[in-house]
């Protein structure tokens, strides 16, 4: 195997690696749903990162100084706050949902970060496209807005009214879910740029953990209501969780950008799937519309950032 044979080998597996990012984060949105309704927004928030950081930092290990050293200070800071604020954004976001169907709503309002993160990579010069690219991305994203405005739930009124209906009973809920979706896509692509192979995501993901217990103790609370099953679940979601991001990190800093944005693009309709089923919620038409509009759009961006022959 020559060289070259081999650096491609590296980056199929490390994209392999980022795509199983897709099957773990596909999970999260129900469970951690069910775990805010048990220990509140904040305090099951608070929870998950914890476990998901105490799970990453046992198999990685804790960096040493001399590594630490030799890392950008960009990466350390500037992606590192990027990550914490995204993950406490999308956590207490879902946490805040009037009811099931609604976080599954907000869910589908942060996987805005596919197309916006294929797109920055492109303005960015990280990746190169084609022309069609663009109809590809407004294709997801007509998608998306057809499955938030469907709002898993059979409403006569039309879709943009649902959609504003819902922003505008519990705008801090809706605000959080978009900012999550614009500081992935930011992270994203400063990580690539800045990370110089070094996985970041246990230090990052303890110091989400610290920040989310400062706002606990800070913020009046409800008590926490524990169970076996919530035990359960805060350690399967942080598991999860913890391999995902793992999994990613790798990916974006050694695999092929392009194929894990646009294989990312069905991370929303299987969150949705396993949502609804775990969650007990019906979508109706307009989601499988949009599953269609996802899907299709996913397929035209890959193609568009396929090297030319």
């Amino acid at each position: 195997m020559t060289a070259l044979q081999s650096d491609a080998a590296q980056v199929r597996r490390a994209t392999l690696m980022g795509l199983v990012a897709v099957l773990c984060w596909s999970s999260t949105i129900g469970l951690m749903r069910s775990v805010a309704e048990a220990l509140g927004a904040l305090g099951g928030a608070a929870m998950l990162y914890t476990v998901s950081a105490t799970l990453v930092l046992l198999v990685n290990g804790v960096p040493s100084r001399a590594q630490l050293r030799g890392v950008s200070r960009v990466y350390l800071v500037v992606c590192g706050l990027l990550f914490a604020l995204y993950e406490i954004c999308l956590s207490v976001s879902i946490g805040l949902a009037h009811n099931r169907p609604q976080s599954l709503e907000l869910g589908m309002i942060n996987y805005l970060w596919p197309c916006l993160t294929i797109v920055l990579a492109v303005l960015c010069r990280q990746q190169q496209a084609r022309w069609w690219l663009w109809p590809g991305a407004l294709l997801c994203l007509w998608g998306l807005v057809l499955v938030v405005g469907e709002g898993g739930e059979a409403a006569a009124a039309p879709w943009w009214q649902t959609m504003w209906a819902n922003m505008t009973s519990n705008p801090l809920a809706y605000a959080l879910a978009f900012g999550a979706a614009l500081m992935w896509p930011t992270y994203s692509v400063l990580a690539r740029i800045h990370g110089g192979g070094f996985n970041g995501v246990g230090l990052f993901m303890a110091l989400t953990a610290i920040l989310l217990w400062a706002q606990w103790l800070v913020v009046e609370t409800p008590a926490m209501q524990w169970s076996w099953s919530v035990a359960a679940q805060v350690l399967a979601i942080g598991a999860f969780t913890a391999l995902g991001y793992g999994c990613w990190e790798h990916g974006i800093q050694r695999g092929n950008l392009a194929v894990l944005a646009a294989g990312s693009y069905f991370t929303p309709v299987l969150s949705a799937l396993w949502g609804s089923v775990w969650l007990a919620v019906q979508p109706g038409w307009p989601f499988w519309q949009g599953v269609v509009l996802i899907t299709t759009g996913s397929l035209v961006c890959w193609w568009a950032t396929r090297a030319r022959l």
